[in-house]
């Protein structure tokens, strides 16, 4: 049995953890809100077979504060949550488990506003949406926005040519070589991006299916048999776009890039991965600054009027100036561009709650 302080001990600071079971329909899942300094909040929700219930609570918690820095650094005036479901969706998920989902979400009465992830989509948000309003990310019949991936690529884009802007002086990836690991819905659009631009790409995924829908889509791309060979071939930038953890103490010694960017959530292993890639010389966008554009997206559909894509894109395309500023912020205060992002968001999250300790009738 878990002791009341080892279950205080696990998310010292975070809000609140909701733990949702409902075993008639298979529902296993996790809500975790790390901060509503800036306002509430929103975070996708993952489908996932997770090997046990400890490792999906550390996942959530290490999304859930993912999220509030990346609302903080996107200029949004949302908080950080993230929410898992255990399970294989592609074997577990049903209309009667999505919706039992939403009675848990709604439960909240609005502090968390969820969205998709990695195993959930737009079709998935519109079912738990017809259980509880706090849902973004659905589809334009029902006035979402639809697939963020649209977005998050497009983020992961700027944020890399502010990259090459503070590497190779020009913010154009013309004529580098770009390794993509993870071809789903935000590496498969970041293709497009980059080939457009004039890179060369080499791309590698663990689902042919995916590879075949990239082949078919865009044939000039080399493909990999192993996506972990990406991480050692010889790049320009290494991009991951899968899941997180992919760099670790022994990964970092073997990059054969310059420069990493990519939208996967929590690249970083641990926090100490930040400083190893700083003493090889590898300049690393932090995930949650350029991976953010997603997240705009879907707030967008909050705003004034509902979903307006020009107006979110715009907001996306700031990306690219965030990503420059952190670089600033690091090399001034002698940090990693991680340390400097998390300071940029704790400074904006402190600052701005301390605002609202005013009273306004």
């Amino acid at each position: 049995m878990v002791t009341a302080s080892g279950v205080f001990d696990a998310a010292p600071d975070h809000e609140q953890v909701v733990f949702c079971s409902d075993p008639d329909s298979g529902l296993r899942a996790i809500i975790a809100v790390y901060s509503t300094a800036l306002g509430p909040a929103l975070g996708g929700t993952r489908f996932h077979p997770y090997p046990d219930e400890q490792s999906a609570l550390a996942d959530v918690l290490a999304l859930a504060k993912a999220m509030a820095y990346k609302a903080a650094c996107a200029g949004l005036d949302l908080g950080g949550g993230k929410a898992v479901i255990i399970g294989d969706p592609a074997k577990d998920s049903s209309e009667e488990l999505l919706r039992a989902y939403g009675r848990f979400v709604a439960s909240l009465g609005g502090r968390y506003v969820t969205a998709c992830d990695v195993g959930t989509y737009v079709a998935d948000m519109d079912v738990v949406g017809r259980e509880c309003r706090w849902v973004t990310g659905r589809s334009p019949a029902y006035g979402g926005s639809g697939d963020s991936g649209v977005l998050t690529a497009y983020g992961v884009f700027e944020g890399m040519r502010a990259c090459a802007s503070r590497v190779w002086g020009t913010p154009s990836l013309t004529g580098r070589t770009v390794a993509v690991s993870g071809v789903g819905k935000v590496g498969s659009r970041l293709v497009g991006h980059l080939l457009a631009d004039g890179a060369r790409v080499i791309a590698g995924d663990v689902s042919q299916a995916a590879l075949a829908r990239l082949r078919e889509r865009h044939p000039e791309v080399t493909i990999v048999d192993d996506p972990g060979e990406l991480l050692e071939i010889e790049a320009d930038v290494f991009s991951p776009n899968a899941l997180g953890g992919v760099l670790t103490d022994a990964t970092v010694g073997r990059l054969g890039a310059r420069v990493v960017c990519g939208g996967a959530n929590n690249q970083l292993a641990h926090a100490g991965v930040d400083k190893l890639l700083a003493d090889a010389g590898v300049l690393y966008a932090p995930d949650f600054v350029v991976n953010a554009g997603g997240l705009i997206q879907v707030a967008d559909e909050l705003g004034d009027g509902g979903y307006r894509p020009e107006r979110a894109k715009a907001a996306a395309a700031r990306i690219y100036q965030t990503t420059l500023d952190v670089f600033a912020l690091a090399e001034a205060e002698g940090r990693t561009p991680a340390a400097a992002a998390s300071a940029y968001a704790e400074r904006r999250m402190a600052g701005i709650a301390r605002l609202r300790r005013i009273l306004v009738p």
